[in-house]
């Protein structure tokens, strides 16, 4: 029992010691790859970390503010249903969120009475106001994406004049093998550069429709509350007419 126990510790032991090697001959690859790239490796590694710290801060605020619009919004749909103004009007004042700012703009218009076109132009405003928080930072991210692009071009074009620089006095019978090596280490910057910024540019899609979404979820209901506020308005006119005195009946003659 106890040889069997062995033998299995022995096997396991067998089995891990290729896969810790696999391990640490990717990372010694890794490494020379860095090495072998030269200065401009660590340069592109720095734009595609910044990128990257970019993406991520930009991404956790897009999220709170969707969350945020969407709870408010939700709180106060119902009351502008209902045309209870003046609760909705309380909700906007204690939020700060997109939503209340620009709901907020077009309910102060319509207590001063102004038309809806007066509305519509406030909320506007409002919405021209947000939008640069909304995009702030994310078309860094294209271009950092050809800032690694362009830099991983120029490590190659160093690299290439290095190499034919260093095998001018060479041998002619190594010259083709030297040269061969010089020039397969220096794509490695061109590789890294692309390698950089394709995720860049996938991250500054992303991140773009999510801003084009919370711009448009705030014109929706820019819109639905000018409509809410035209119902209103007719329901109202509605009934005034009913309640409104008939001038013929007023003007019927009396009777002999």
């Amino acid at each position: 029992m106890i040889q069997q126990i062995l033998m299995s510790a022995a096997d396991a032991a067998v089995g891990l010691a290729p896969s810790a090697a696999a391990q640490e001959g990717s990372m010694t690859a890794v490494v020379r790859f860095f090495q072998e790239g030269g200065t401009f490796m660590y340069i592109i590694l720095a734009v595609f970390a910044f990128g990257l710290a970019i993406a991520i801060e930009r991404f956790l605020y897009l999220g709170i503010v969707k969350r945020r619009n969407q709870v408010v919004w939700k709180h106060i749909l119902p009351l502008l249903s209902k045309g209870d103004f003046a609760r909705a009007e309380e909700v906007t004042q204690k939020s700060k969120s997109d939503i209340a700012r620009i709901l907020s703009y077009g309910m102060d218009q319509n207590i001063q009475g102004n038309r809806h076109d007066d509305i519509e132009l406030a909320m506007e405003e409002g919405l021209m106001e947000i939008m640069p928080k909304l995009e702030k930072r994310t078309p860094y991210l294209a271009t950092l994406a050809n800032i690694a692009t362009l830099l991983g071009l120029l490590g190659t074009i160093m690299g290439l004049i290095t190499a034919f620089t260093a095998v001018a006095n060479v041998d002619p019978a190594e010259k083709a093998n030297l040269l061969s090596a010089s020039i397969s280490v220096a794509m490695n910057t061109t590789a890294f550069g692309l390698m950089a910024a394709i995720p860049l540019l996938l991250l500054f899609s992303y991140l773009q429709t999510k801003t084009t979404e919370i711009v448009d979820s705030l014109e929706m209901v820019a819109v639905k509350f000018v409509n809410l506020l035209r119902k209103r308005q007719a329901v109202l006119e509605k009934m005034k007419k009913r309640t409104a005195p008939n001038p013929a009946a007023k003007a019927a003659p009396k009777k002999a």
